[in-house]
């Protein structure tokens, strides 16, 4: 290829980063909320501890990358995966800094912004360039990546920070991180803020606003539903609200095994003072008239 049109399709082509549409935007804030809960998950339900936690996904973000960084061009895949994988690490740095070595959250936010600058400042030397439209060199992926980590790990300092710290709450997090993120949209399109700038200013403020997302949206009462035992499981932590739901639909109440890493005992422990319990349907298909019975009582129990 020789003519500069043919070299930038080439670019185009080989470009290792999703165009940045509104899908992007929702799926990086899933993927943070992913993130946040799944490192709550492995670490406390299925009983692995921070540390052995962060050793393991941190090995699964190193496969992910040695595999993206191997292909030739965006894998959606393998790219959202990685996004996963390093959401997750990122929440468990700052998470393992304060928790297991007690940094402050002001440390943490302070420590993960210098060490982002330093990021992207020696990107900016490097390449005169931060934008991920030209993530076409290794060594672009690599300042990339490096990027993100650290974008994660600054927006749940920050995140935890404004919530905890700060006494603001998950739901004025959640208002005032979307509030900052709408006003970044504003300025790029109304006053015309660096599109780069604004890019990397709103990735970092997707974390903490899907961390205060996922605590905010927290259930009071979750209803599971599983077949085919035909009964309503009492081992919930209000025995209550499951004796009415199960006089509502007409099973009968029984106490089930809860295996480590069950859905319910993961709720109960990370949204202390909520209700999650199993019904058991019965095997086979369920008529209407059921089906709303089911819906009724749901309603009723939750009201």
């Amino acid at each position: 290829m020789t003519s500069e049109a043919q070299r930038i399709g080439l670019r185009q082509m080989l470009n290792k980063v999703p165009e940045v549409t509104l899908y992007f935007w929702v799926i990086k804030v899933l993927c943070t909320t992913v993130g946040e809960t799944a490192s709550d998950y492995l670490s406390n339900n299925v009983g692995l501890g921070l540390t052995k936690t962060t050793y393991i996904t941190a090995a699964l973000l190193l496969a992910t990358l040695v595999v993206q960084f191997r292909m030739r061009r965006y894998v959606a895949g393998i790219y959202w995966t990685g996004i996963v994988l390093i959401s997750v690490v990122g929440t468990q740095i700052t998470d393992n800094l304060t928790d297991n070595h007690g940094v402050s959250l002001v440390t943490t936010t302070a420590l993960f912004s210098i060490l982002l600058a330093i990021v992207f400042s020696v990107w900016w030397l490097s390449e005169r360039t931060l934008s991920i439209h030209t993530i076409y060199t290794t060594r672009r992926e690599g300042f990339y990546w490096l990027a993100v980590l650290f974008t994660f790990a600054l927006g749940t300092a920050a995140g935890d920070l404004t919530a905890e710290r700060l006494n603001v709450g998950y739901f004025w997090s959640l208002v005032l991180f979307a509030g900052a993120i709408a006003l970044v949209v504003t300025l790029h399109y109304a006053p015309d803020l660096n599109a780069v700038l604004a890019f990397w200013i709103a990735y970092i403020l997707t974390r903490p606003l899907g961390a205060s997302l996922i605590r905010r949206a927290r259930p009071q009462i979750s209803v599971w539903f599983h077949q085919h035992m035909d009964l309503v499981d009492e081992s919930g932590d209000s025995a209550g609200i499951e004796r009415r739901f199960a006089a509502l639909v007409g099973l009968p109440l029984a106490r089930l095994v809860r295996e480590r890493g069950s859905v319910v005992g993961w709720e109960n422990h990370t949204l202390p003072g909520t209700t999650a319990f199993v019904v058991e349907l019965p095997a086979g298909s369920l008529p209407a008239a059921a089906v709303r019975r089911y819906a009724e009582a749901v309603v009723a129990v939750t009201r």
